[in-house]
């Protein structure tokens, strides 16, 4: 009697990730390896390739279209299309259409290198399809008489002057035409992703001198709430933003002094927050640096208004920072006191 087999099911791996997978019938599409597990680029990039090969022909994919669907601001996608065109996953170019217009032509690859290889095979074996062209061209075009020559004429008795025939017969044997050797096709060279180049300067670089972080010339309690709200607000309008209380308390008097310099709160949100680097990797150190760098001029001083006093004797009002007489009035309160100094008076 033969041993029966068991087959146990296989076991539940204690850590790391789990799949639990459905069969697919609709809805689906077969995503490369290549791009989903791909070192070099960023999640966000590899994120946007997959959405991009999910899409069907004719679909728009400008940075402004993905920008209305994702959360994304126009610049991350930007820098994300630009990953994928350096590791080949993308390609635009601009062709001209009717009526003298450009539009932009996007072409999203599965496999970068064997499309590489491909479009090398293309580029090598032109110049061949080319010379075949001329040639075939320029044999049609010789033999072209000869044959209506030789259909025009009749069949009748010999000819009486032989030569005129005998040169057009022999008139395509003596042109000769080049047959160009074969190309041997280039060996495909793999595509190697050229790094870019360096943009962060050296550790040992010298550093300029951070600029200090402003404040109000004349703090006072409603400033500083209003600049406490504008920083906890941040990431309602920049999801990126999110700051831990002990720095948005460090960063409270850089915005006060935004404010007490006649800003607006909603242009402070905007100058501090728009265009941020990718990957964003310091909130708190990027808003110091703007807050200091970005810093409006203070507003020009306002002109001292003397205000209206009422005189004393005329009740006529005349501008003066006390109150008292008028100039007419002590004039005469002036003249008056003279005068009876040197008993003139009546």
């Amino acid at each position: 009697m033969d041993t029966q087999q068991v087959s146990a099911p296989p076991r539940t791996p204690s850590a790391g990730v789990v799949h639990i997978n459905i069969r697919l019938t609709d809805g689906y599409t077969v995503i490369s390896n290549r791009l989903s597990q791909h070192r070099g680029l960023s999640l966000l990039a590899i994120g946007l390739g997959t959405h991009i090969q999910s899409l069907p022909d004719g679909w728009r994919v400008g940075i402004k279209a993905l920008a209305a669907i994702f959360p994304e601001s126009e610049a991350r996608i930007a820098a994300a299309l630009r990953e994928l065109e350096q590791h080949g996953f993308l390609r635009r170019t601009r062709e001209r259409v009717g009526g003298g217009k450009l539009a932009t032509r996007t072409e999203s690859y599965n496999h970068p290198e064997a499309a590489a290889r491909g479009r090398a095979r293309v580029a090598a074996a032109a110049p061949l399809r080319a010379t075949a062209h001329a040639t075939a061209h320029a044999t049609a075009h010789v033999g072209a008489p000869v044959v209506a020559a030789a259909a025009a004429e009749p069949v009748r008795a010999p000819a009486p002057e032989p030569e005129p025939v005998r040169a057009l017969v022999l008139e395509p044997e003596s042109v000769r035409v080049p047959v160009p050797e074969p190309v041997p096709a280039p060996t495909p060279v793999p595509v190697e992703t050229v790094p870019g180049p360096r943009l962060v300067p050296t550790p040992a670089a010298p550093r300029k001198p951070r600029l200090p972080l402003p404040a109000p010339e004349q703090p006072t309690e409603a400033l500083y709430a209003a600049a406490a709200d504008l920083l906890a607000g941040l990431p309602r309008a920049a999801p990126l933003f999110l700051l831990s209380e002990e720095d948005a308390r460090g960063l409270v008097p850089g915005v006060a002094a935004w404010l007490e310099r006649g800003a607006r709160p909603d242009a402070v949100r905007a100058a501090i927050t728009d265009d941020p680097p990718v990957p964003l990797r310091h909130p708190a150190k990027l808003l110091r640096h703007r807050l200091a760098a970005l810093l409006p001029p203070p507003l020009p001083a306002a002109v001292p208004v003397v205000p209206l006093q009422n005189c004393d004797d005329c009740d006529r009002a005349f501008r003066s920072s006390v109150p008292g007489c008028c100039r007419e009035c002590r004039d005469a309160r002036a003249g008056a006191g003279g005068a009876e100094w040197l008993g003139l008076s009546a």
